[in-house]
């Protein structure tokens, strides 16, 4: 008697866990949650955490619009010359005063990661042109960074962002993997593991 009152409950249990299988899809296959990047990028919504809690990961990567700039030599420069390698893309003013704070760890940023593979693309939109940019980038103690200037300001539209400093982060295909609008600590742990994740891509 006993034995026949267990079977109900045994099938009432079988259900339920077909019901939690069937909802929750199979425990042994990875899937991202909702709203992260695609299985196997390895760069998901986690990474937006601590110095770069404001920084914006998108689930669906779009290409990057064409930009031309120049160097400090006044050559023409666009943004496809980079497809191969991760980008921080910068863009900033000398006047722009969080600039000034956030340049020197961009910086650290570009002696720590930069290479065959990455580089911080600090685009200067100031209107005095590349000799007051490069002066500026001297008096950061950021001079590592490349001269590169865009005085017309047109980026700061094609790009869609609000003002600055605007940091964007591009994978190897020229896509946006996320941005920040406003300073941030790139110096930080936070962003060497998320850069790291974004280079380690195929």
């Amino acid at each position: 008697q006993k034995s026949s009152n267990r079977l109900p409950a045994i099938a009432l249990g079988l259900l339920v866990g077909l019901g939690v299988y069937w909802f929750m899809g199979d425990p042994r296959k990875t899937e991202s949650p909702s709203g992260t990047a695609p299985v196997g990028t390895g760069v998901t919504k986690a990474l937006a955490k601590g110095a770069l809690a404001g920084f914006i990961i998108h689930s669906q990567r779009k290409d990057v619009p064409v930009l031309e700039f120049a160097d400090a030599t006044g050559a023409t420069k666009n943004l496809g010359q980079w497809k191969g390698r991760a980008v921080m893309l910068n863009l900033w003013a000398t006047w722009c005063a969080p600039c000034r704070k956030e340049m020197p760890d961009l910086a650290k940023l570009q002696k720590q990661m930069g290479g065959a593979d990455f580089e911080v693309v600090a685009l200067s939109l100031d209107r005095k042109g590349a000799e007051a940019s490069a002066a500026f980038l001297k008096e950061t103690g950021a001079d590592i960074l490349t001269t590169y200037v865009e005085p017309a300001g047109k980026s700061l539209a094609t790009l869609q962002a609000l003002g600055l400093p605007a940091t964007i982060l591009i994978d190897r295909q020229g896509k946006e993997v996320g941005r920040l609008l406003g300073p941030a600590d790139w110096a930080a742990p936070e962003v060497v593991e998320l850069v790291k994740a974004v280079l380690a891509e195929k």
